[in-house]
């Protein structure tokens, strides 16, 4: 299969290369004051879990998260969590540091750059500040 005609997926190394990802991306969010409480289980893995496997469908890799979760539908999924900018920054900036990690060639860095920006903007569904964070 040459580069042209394999998906993005397969372009930057697969599997392998989600899971990195998402392993460095939750380490990360493990450390976070503001997004860690988002996430009720305990144990991160499930949640990194749903996040390669959305990932990997998306890029054109299996398609075990619909198999195992149906549509996406992101926001709808998302509703429930205080997501304002500021927990959007927060989000952006460990994976950041994830991608980062990845060593990826630059364009497909910034594909998967530009797509994970766009997305962590659609998330936002509040302007209030985090519960526990206003000023006296």
């Amino acid at each position: 299969m040459t580069d042209e005609t394999a998906s993005f997926y397969e372009q930057v190394g697969g599997h392998d290369t989600f899971q990195r990802l998402v392993e460095v991306f939750y380490r990360e969010v493990a450390a976070d004051p503001v997004l860690r409480p988002m996430y009720p289980e305990a144990d991160l893995g499930p949640a990194a879990d749903r996040l390669r496997m959305f990932l990997e469908q998306y890029w054109g890799g299996p398609g075990t998260y619909s198999a195992q979760r149906g549509h996406p539908r992101l926001r709808m999924r998302h509703v429930a969590f205080h997501v304002n900018p500021d927990a959007r920054d927060r989000w952006l900036s460990h994976m950041r540091t994830a991608l980062d990690e990845l060593q990826l060639p630059p364009l497909h860095e910034q594909t998967l750059w530009d797509y994970l920006d766009r997305a962590a903007h659609a998330m936002v569904n509040t302007f209030e500040p985090t519960p526990g964070t206003e000023a006296p």
